[in-house]
């Protein structure tokens, strides 16, 4: 909104000087300032105002025991990630940019299945919810819809959509073209994969949110690459770098920089011990929201590694479902991963932290590839 409110009237001689708000750059510094001062300045309030409300967590009964002295903190804080997500983003953000839309619309759609079941939880107090199979196919429904607008909306852009980009291989030599279908199906598994594994990360103290500021912190930089063509000369970045180009992402660092500024706020809270949990409606919605981010930028073979924590957790489920059924036998004390690691003794920040560093160590990795081709 600022965009179109400012930029016109650097055409006033007084006025010069707002011309910088054409460049990206400058709105994504001030969308990253603009959601951590209201994660900063909203988050005791609004803390406070879950605690007069009773909104607390109902901690799920076979999980570590240790885990039972956190019944009653305070939940549903993603709402407050949401909201200094979508403001700054629509603030700074060019409005006619579909692609910022598009990330907008599953982020938040997410956010709205996961506080159903987050209410459902608080109502009936149990750790269970939505059922499963109603929440994945939401989850497929919102997913899918948006995706199909657009993959099939531009049929001009269609041909680039459909590509894959493969890491560290010059997309301009050699990027394998898939059918539509089979492309849009694709798409709907790794934002619906994203989003859970996001939830499943999302039991200790801060353990999602760090990887996921990390992670949308490395989007900023792949967004911005892929969309930006610099200067009078129109140096185009995704040129140089030998990735795809895409025409308007550079408006998605803008969303970039709101999440990983909201996710960062919200951690001043959410650290351990935590004094707010930010629930399905956080982690349902920013999974969402990076797993389009993965799919708008064409990275998504490259979201496998920088997720490397959020594919860790979901496929030790899957392993340790799968295990149990075929042999009765358990390859984990307790799956998540996170929670065998506290089994083994490890301490709750000690698990976090190691986790950080693996995440910002694979956030190095996944930037190396824009260079390595």
């Amino acid at each position: 909104m600022f965009f179109h409110l400012l930029y016109p009237l650097h055409r006033i001689r007084a006025l010069r000087w707002l011309n910088v708000v054409r460049y990206p750059s400058t709105r994504i510094i001030a969308s990253a300032l603009s959601a951590m001062l209201m994660s900063f300045l909203l988050g005791p309030w609004f803390i406070q105002k879950l605690r007069a409300r009773q909104i607390g967590q109902t901690i799920r009964e076979d999980g570590p025991q240790s885990h039972q002295v956190k019944a009653g903190t305070p939940t549903m804080g993603g709402s407050l990630i949401l909201l200094s997500l979508v403001i700054p983003t629509l603030l700074w953000c060019d409005l006619q940019n579909k692609l910022v839309w598009l990330a907008l619309a599953v982020t938040v759609g997410y956010g709205a299945i996961g506080f159903l079941d987050d209410s459902l939880k608080l109502r009936f107090k149990n750790s269970r919810g939505l059922p499963g199979k109603l929440k994945m196919l939401g989850q497929f429904v919102i997913g899918g819809g948006v995706l199909a607008v657009y993959f099939w909306g531009d049929p001009v852009q269609q041909p680039l959509r459909t590509k894959l980009s493969i890491p560290f291989i010059d997309f301009s030599r050699w990027a394998p073209t898939l059918h539509p279908l089979v492309y849009h199906l694709f798409a709907m598994l790794v934002v619906v994969f994203s989003s859970n594994a996001v939830n499943l990360t999302d039991g200790l103290d801060g353990l999602a949110i760090g990887p996921v500021t990390i992670s949308a912190g490395t989007f900023l930089f792949l967004a911005y690459g892929a969309g930006a063509v610099l200067g009078r000369d129109k140096f185009n970045i995704a040129e140089y770098l030998k990735i795809p180009h895409i025409p308007g992402a550079e408006e998605l660092a803008i969303f970039c920089a709101a999440m990983a500024s909201a996710g960062a706020g919200f951690l001043w809270y959410n650290t351990y011990p935590a004094s707010v949990f930010m629930g399905d409606v956080g982690s349902l919605s920013l999974g969402g929201g990076l797993g389009m981010l993965a799919v708008l930028t064409k990275n998504e073979l490259v979201w496998g590694l920088l997720g490397g924590v959020f594919m860790l957790e979901a496929f030790s489920v899957i392993v340790q479902v799968i295990s149990f059924k075929l042999t009765g036998k358990r390859v984990f004390r307790m799956a998540p991963i996170h929670h065998h690691f506290e089994l083994k003794g490890w301490a709750e920040p000690k698990v976090i932290v190691r986790f950080w560093l693996i995440s910002i160590f694979l956030a190095l990795m996944s930037l190396a590839t824009l260079k390595l081709r």
